[in-house]
């Protein structure tokens, strides 16, 4: 490999400045602490047992997993792009690095899906097999700047999406990274300046804007993976979160098989915003909403609340301010609305970790829930003469359930309390034509009874979750996702009326909420 020149140092300088810069920016002081010396916890163990290894760098290949994954190996479960583990080996047609490390290790693909030491050892064989396809040798190999384009290569992006992804880990070389793991270990990288040698990526620098929105870079989706122009007005903006990388995210949308895209997709550490379909044009991202929305994905997780920080709310919120503006959009959650929320969706993100309050405040939205007209922190009493969005609720759920409720126009009338007392008979609930806690459960309850248990999703888990909220009186959050909270919540809920007491949904747990119990 050529080693650099002058010249070319000073050409990197600006770039150097701007990832230290960056650093900066995201973590307002860089980490400075040294790695443990005691390796005796397991993933740093991992990380120094697979760097001796393979050759390479520890600092290195523990940024890269940061970058991927913010060490969080995820049970075992895929990111969109079919990646597993700490180190994201995927197995998709564009990406085998799973399949390449099992060839290197000799471990099986099973294992290095799950087992985390596996899994970082596979990374470092991959990345070991790219350093020495570029001809690095041992010297250029002790040396962090020389892997920029193994890294870049180890993301199996294409130009511009391979510099994003290859910034990024030296970027967190830059700041240090600190991270705490499963089991309360810590891992540590400490800073220290950078200067890559960009090789053959040196071309690609991201610098093209967006025309649609001049704070975004622009990178562009491949044409099978969005639709030009649209067939309905733009009225809503939906919020994601990408199972997967920054980078690797915008790579995905490049992949001829990858049948998704986004408009705009947001970076975790600096909100860096990054645009891949034009805003005219029909982004895959949220089904039968898609014509009618501008879909923002957000770099993370959504078991993994650390993902979601506030460079990136505040990045977000004002792309979102931005688009509101433009295309008249309400600011309210009616019209900002998650992934889960859009009709018919099978996704649960942005999750539980969202922060809804928090960002409907940022774009000086209306942060009070309900997207789907339905979901309300709490049900309030509900009779004659009255009005208002939960009369409205009232009055979708009754025809929903062959009830003739009349128009659904927010104020309940005569046909209403007609419509409510039936249904109350039908239940078995004093017929008084008013909703109260145990009308509102079970009519909110009413549908199909599938058994449900913590890891489920879907419309049945959300109609739970409403259910639960009337008949606790407390909020639990309607997001479609079963985790912990709405567990919690189950179990709450058997308790109080006696049932078995199993965090699980069956006959008898329907069965209650759907009498009104």
């Amino acid at each position: 490999m050529h080693r650099r020149t002058a010249a070319r140092t000073r050409a990197r300088a600006c770039a150097v400045a701007a990832l230290t810069a960056a650093a900066l920016l995201a973590t307002g002081q860089p980490a400075t602490a040294a790695p443990r010396a005691d390796t005796a916890d397991p993933m740093n163990r991992a990380f120094a047992e697979a760097a001796r290894e393979y050759g390479v760098p520890r600092d290195l290949l523990a940024a890269v997993g940061y970058g991927e994954s913010r060490l969080d190996g995820h049970a075992g479960t895929p990111s969109q792009a079919n990646g597993y583990g700490v180190m994201h080996l995927a197995s998709n047609p564009a990406n085998h690095s799973l399949e390449k490390a099992a060839e290197l290790t000799g471990r099986s693909a099973a294992t290095l899906r799950r087992n985390t030491a596996a899994n970082i050892l596979g990374g470092a064989a991959v990345l070991r097999d790219h350093a020495d396809a570029l001809g690095l040798d041992a010297s250029e190999r002790r040396d962090l700047d020389a892997w920029y384009p193994a890294v870049a290569r180890y993301s199996e992006a294409e130009k511009t999406a391979a510099v994003l992804y290859a910034d990024a880990v030296y970027t967190f070389l830059a700041q240090g990274v600190s991270a705490t793991v499963a089991g309360g270990e810590e891992v540590l990288v400490p800073s220290r300046p950078v200067d890559p040698d960009k090789g053959e990526f040196s071309a690609f620098d991201a610098h093209v804007l967006s025309t649609d929105y001049p704070s975004a870079l622009w990178v562009p989706a491949y044409s099978g993976n969005y639709v030009v122009g649209r067939k309905a007005a733009v009225d809503k903006v939906v919020i994601h979160t990408t199972q997967g990388s920054y980078a690797g995210s915008i790579s995905w949308y490049q992949n001829p098989s990858a049948k998704v895209s986004a408009h705009y997709t947001i970076r975790s550490s600096d909100g860096e915003v990054t645009q891949s379909v034009r805003e005219k044009d029909t982004a895959w991202h949220a089904g039968s909403t898609n014509s009618s929305s501008v879909g923002i994905e957000h770099e993370g997780y959504v078991d993994n609340p650390a993902w979601y920080t506030e460079a990136m709310y505040r990045s977000s919120a004002a792309l979102t301010k931005h688009l509101a503006a433009r295309y008249g959009i309400p600011k309210n959650r009616s019209h900002i609305i998650g992934h889960s929320e859009a009709p018919g969706a099978t996704h649960t993100d942005p999750g539980p970790n969202w922060d809804w309050n928090h960002y409907m405040r940022l774009i000086d939205g209306d942060p009070a829930p309900g997207g789907d007209g339905l979901t309300f922190s709490s049900y309030t009493t509900q009779k004659s003469g009255s009005t208002g969005p939960q009369v409205k609720a009232v009055q979708t759920l009754l025809t929903a359930q062959g009830y003739e409720a009349g128009a659904a126009d927010g104020s309940f009338g005569p046909t209403t309390k007609s419509a409510v007392q039936a249904f109350q008979r039908a239940r078995s609930l004093e017929a008084d034509g008013t909703v109260g806690p145990k009308t509102w459960t079970a009519l909110l309850s009413a549908g199909t009874t599938p058994a449900l248990a913590k890891g489920a999703s879907g419309d049945a888990v959300k109609r739970l979750q409403r259910a639960l909220t009337a008949a606790l009186g407390t909020t639990v959050n309607a997001d479609g996702s079963f985790g912990p909270a709405t567990e919690t919540a189950v179990r709450s809920y058997q308790t109080s009326r006696k049932l078995s007491v199993d965090g699980q949904v069956g006959p008898a747990t329907w069965r209650a909420l759907q009498s009104g119990t």
